[in-house]
């Protein structure tokens, strides 16, 4: 009997989601409590998308050698290893460079075990429940950054305010997540079904000939400038705002922001902030199976984009009440869960290929997924120095202007009005 979904996907996406988180998220956070600057924060935070980016490089060899499966279990073993490498590393005087090396590792060991839990879930389900559990997965997914930016950021303040200071705080987050990763891998070694298609995929001739292949069966789609960009732009505003949220939130307000405590950080952006981002992810997830992608998709844009403005307000006007703080986090990100559930549907559509018969599914999809980092790692690099130079009320103004060429893009897409509609 094949295992239900249920048993596999959430666990498997809680686990993709958290190195990201750790690497996104978690290490704005952590650098930030450590005392280094804006500008340096976005910059080596954004370089760490690079693994993503390039991802596509190698995701023919998940596809042509071995099975999903045991890329997954094996891949989550040296993720807990890299977390490990975290935690030694924080409480050293050159932290800095220890845990970019860490997190250089934890991200290319992450970039991919994505590449093949991506793939496993494509290969293990038919389309029509590659759709219906979009929003499962997109839930689990944003559990993961309930857990990172709410639990573990609450967590390490915790700890730091009671127990040794911001350091001792991160040595004991990334210890947990060591932990974790090895429970991860032992249970998915256990849970994953065993579909009949997990296997290396056919090769056109020679391995490197079959490798090649995988490329250009991409790229030969007579749409494939539109897609690329669509991939690139659709985020071109959210790819700037978010590596200044945080320390946004926890600069002080003499420096534009609002002072929160890190504490409050996990409370208000990474709780209340990611409920928020999770419910909007289901409903967006039910709305496109209920009236398909291309007709929804300008409903969805809008939904991501116009809650934007809400930080020019908070910088503008630097309310003291956590409520109303938290609140307008809430409608931020519930409105950016929507919105992004396109994005997720748009890549599962082009993966498939045109008639949806690819053979390179999950190439094709880390491919896609190899943009998408590339359009969050240029805007976010230069961020920070941005935000420097225009004050927290500008350089958010900015950013909602930045979101005008995703109408464009998506305009320009063609995707097909009921891909997803149950």
């Amino acid at each position: 009997m094949t295992p239900t979904p249920w048993r596999w996907i959430p666990t498997l996406y809680l686990g993709q989601g958290l190195p990201y988180v750790a690497v996104m998220t978690l290490a704005v956070v952590m650098y930030k409590n450590l005392g280094v600057g804006n500008a340096e924060i976005a910059l080596v935070t954004s370089w760490l998308y690079l693994p993503w980016v390039i991802k596509p490089l190698w995701s023919p060899l998940v596809d042509l050698l071995g099975r999903k499966r045991r890329w997954i279990v094996g891949l989550q073993l040296l993720v807990g290893a890299a977390f490990a490498g975290v935690a030694l590393a924080v409480p050293v005087p050159a932290f800095l460079q220890w845990t970019l090396v860490m997190f250089w590792l934890l991200a290319f060991a992450s970039a991919t075990h994505d590449i093949a839990a991506d793939g496993f879930y494509i290969l293990a389900l038919d389309r029509r429940r590659q759709a219906a559990f979009v929003g499962v997965r997109s839930t689990f997914y944003r559990l993961s950054m309930l857990g990172g930016q709410g639990g573990l950021v609450w967590l390490a303040g915790y700890v730091a305010a009671h127990h040794g200071g911001p350091a001792m705080g991160w040595h004991v987050v990334f210890a947990l997540l060591a932990l974790l990763f090895v429970l991860f891998a032992a249970w998915h070694a256990w849970a994953l079904p065993r579909p009949a298609d997990d296997r290396p995929a056919p090769r056109e001739g020679d391995f490197w000939r079959g490798f090649v292949a995988v490329f250009r069966s991409f790229f030969a789609r007579d749409d494939i400038v539109r897609v690329l960009v669509f991939l690139l732009v659709y985020r071109l505003g959210e790819a700037q705002l978010l590596k200044l949220v945080v320390p946004f939130l926890l600069d002080a307000r003499a420096d534009g922001g609002l002072a929160f405590t890190t504490q409050d950080v996990g409370l208000a952006y990474g709780t209340v902030g990611v409920a928020a981002l999770t419910l909007g992810g289901l409903l967006g997830g039910w709305a496109i199976s209920r009236a398909g992608l291309g007709r929804l998709l300008p409903v969805l844009l809008l939904a991501m984009n116009l809650p934007n403005l809400l930080y020019v307000w908070l910088a503008w006007a630097q309310p003291e009440g956590f409520a109303v703080v938290a609140a307008a986090l809430a409608v931020e990100q519930f409105g950016y869960g929507f919105g992004f559930t396109a994005y997720m549907v748009f890549m599962l559509w082009v993966a498939g290929g045109p008639d949806g018969q690819s053979l390179h599914k999950t190439a094709h999809y880390a491919i896609c997924t190899g943009f998408m980092a590339l359009g969050m790692m240029l805007p976010g690099m230069a961020a920070g120095w941005l935000q420097e130079q225009l004050g927290y009320t500008s350089f958010f103004v900015w950013c909602c202007v930045a979101t005008l060429p995703g109408f464009v893009a998506a305009a320009w897409a063609r995707i097909p009005r009921d891909f997803g509609r149950e």
